[in-house]
């Protein structure tokens, strides 16, 4: 798996005028045309608006398909791809690095808005006022980002608040009510802990937490509490939900890495390929090398 592509190499790709990007930087996807993205991490955070064209946008083993409407939210935290299916492709997108946030941009509010964090929802499909109102956003971007005005980044940083506002009104309520029971409280803390560990840099980096109970021990609780608060929650064990998000980063390695399936397996820590192998098998009905060969068949 490659190394996170930097806000510098992204910008010469696409602007190969020997320009420098800056801490902040907006673009028109014009410029852009139907040129695909690999899949990789990239080290700057980064939000699109999709007014025209189609393609297919990427997390992990998670892709979407986009067809003008949309706004989407990356970071550096998550691998992303974009496969342009149209040749044209319409809208808008910036990108920023951590110097450019501060503790105004990521206010309570936003603390745990996609753009920050592993989960929630990255893509959202905006109506028509809401459509109207970030493209306005971006066009005044645009037009700052050009500007000799002393103060213009802090401008910019409250265009992209107005834009994080726009799109929590898109979220379900439900995804916003505030967590209040011991239950609650674990099962939040197990999956960010769960979450931390993904996804995998490199085939020398193996996850710290494997069973339920190591993330137990690290919660400060016992196995068996751990096990009820989740139970409770998700209707899973921990075992369950640990199975699965390691089978959702085994697929990820295998669908858009070369390691070979001794590596993965030994990143998700399993010290013999053999053991991983039975491990994927009971988990996907096949081996991971089947997966592997029919993915790319398919595709």
């Amino acid at each position: 798996m490659q190394t996170s592509e930097t806000a510098s190499a992204f910008h010469k790709h696409f602007i190969n005028d020997g320009s420098e990007p800056s801490q902040f930087n907006v673009y028109k996807k014009e410029l852009c045309g139907a040129t695909p993205l690999p899949h990789n991490r990239r080290d700057f955070y980064k939000i699109s608006l999709i007014t025209g064209g189609e393609g297919l946008l990427s997390y992990a083993d998670k892709t979407f398909h986009v067809k003008d409407s949309v706004v989407a939210f990356s970071n550096p935290m998550i691998p992303y791809s974009w496969e342009p299916i149209s040749a044209d492709s319409e809208g808008y997108f910036c990108l920023f690095t951590d110097g450019f946030i501060n503790h105004h941009l990521k206010a309570d509010s936003l603390a745990d808005f996609p753009l920050f964090k592993v989960g929630g929802n990255p893509v959202l499909f905006p109506g028509p006022e809401s459509m109207r109102l970030i493209s306005s956003v971006f066009e005044q971007m645009l037009t700052e980002i050009q500007s000799t005005y002393v103060n213009k980044y802090e401008l910019l940083r409250s265009y992209v608040q107005i834009i994080m506002h726009e799109a929590l009104k898109m979220e379900p309520a439900s995804a916003h009510v505030k967590i209040g029971t011991s239950a609650d409280r674990i099962s939040n803390f197990f999956l960010e802990l769960l979450e931390r560990q993904f996804p995998i840099p490199t085939p020398q980096h193996t996850i710290q937490f494997k069973n339920a109970n190591e993330f137990a021990g690290q919660l400060a609780i016992h196995t068996n509490h751990l096990n009820r608060a989740l139970k409770e929650t998700t209707g899973k064990t921990t075992t369950e939900l640990i199975s699965e998000r390691m089978i959702k980063e085994a697929k990820a390695l295998l669908l858009h890495s070369n390691w070979d399936v001794a590596e993965i397996g030994y990143c998700l820590g399993f010290e013999h390929a053999s053991n991983f192998n039975t491990f994927f098998k009971k988990q996907t009905g096949e081996t991971p090398n089947n997966f592997r060969k029919q993915t790319v068949a398919i595709s």
